[in-house]
């Protein structure tokens, strides 16, 4: 038993946040442009459209996904182990299981790509290994984060950042910064999280999309896009509250 604690002599480092990379709405339909003319865009779009987690999305089977509804629901992860190969794993807590609604665009783009993905199969025939995943590379297996990032994300990224027909590449310059060429697969997850409370979507709701442990999670790593909402909260108050009366 102590008399004191020797914590209290101890000074806690500072909790230094670092600092995220998120796509604006303009930034984001530039760079899904840019992946509609990759092979694995697809996996680009529903990343962005949902908010998932890379092993989350890379772990879904076709048995999770529900056309007609347009919704992904959650099952498990993707892991991959250090000395090689990759199982499923199971989600750590019972709220990352969870049902994901999909926008219709983006059901049209699935349907799509289960067919050419059937296709393929079918040319492969024995070779092709059928884990009935959505995504898989061009054998049937998972996607390896890291091949999936330098062969086709930063590709994409580049593409994005490129002027085109018409455009001058100083104005792309403005809106594709250098510090976007460095962004990562999973700041597609952040820009989802930043782009919806930007819109006036409720914390709540994001919260359960991402599948966070708590929403006070989700209120302080997404902070810095709430003023825009306070902003808008104001200007209805003011419309509930002042319009029609001749206050100033």
């Amino acid at each position: 038993m102590l008399y004191r604690n020797p914590c209290d002599a101890v000074d806690l480092p500072r909790n230094v946040r670092q600092e995220m990379q998120a796509l604006s709405p303009e930034q984001a339909k530039r760079f899904l442009s840019a992946a509609a003319e990759n092979e694995q865009g697809i996996v680009f779009n529903f990343a962005l459209a949902t908010g998932m987690r890379p092993e989350e999305y890379l772990a879904l089977k076709w048995s999770d996904i529900d056309l007609d509804k347009g919704a992904a629901t959650v099952q498990r992860t993707l892991v991959w182990r250090k000395g090689g190969g990759w199982y499923f794993g199971e989600p750590k807590t019972p709220r990352l299981r969870r049902t994901v609604p999909l926008p219709a665009s983006l059901v049209r783009s699935l349907i799509a790509h289960r067919r050419s993905q059937a296709e393929a199969r079918l040319k492969l025939g024995h070779d092709y290994q059928n884990n009935d995943l959505v995504f898989a590379a061009s054998e049937g297996t998972p996607h390896n984060l890291r091949n999936l990032t330098h062969r086709h994300f930063r590709p994409v990224l580049t593409k994005a950042g490129t002027a085109k027909d018409g455009e001058q590449q100083s104005e792309i310059n403005e809106l594709w910064p250098e510090k976007l060429k460095k962004i990562r697969v999973y700041d597609l997850r952040h820009s989802c999280a930043t782009l919806l409370p930007a819109a006036g979507e409720n914390p709540k709701v994001v919260f359960e999309r991402l599948g966070h442990a708590s929403i006070v999670l989700t209120l302080d790593t997404y902070s810095h896009v709430l003023p825009s909402m306070q902003q808008a909260a104001t200007e209805k108050l003011e419309t509930i509250l002042f319009a029609g009366t001749g206050t100033r």
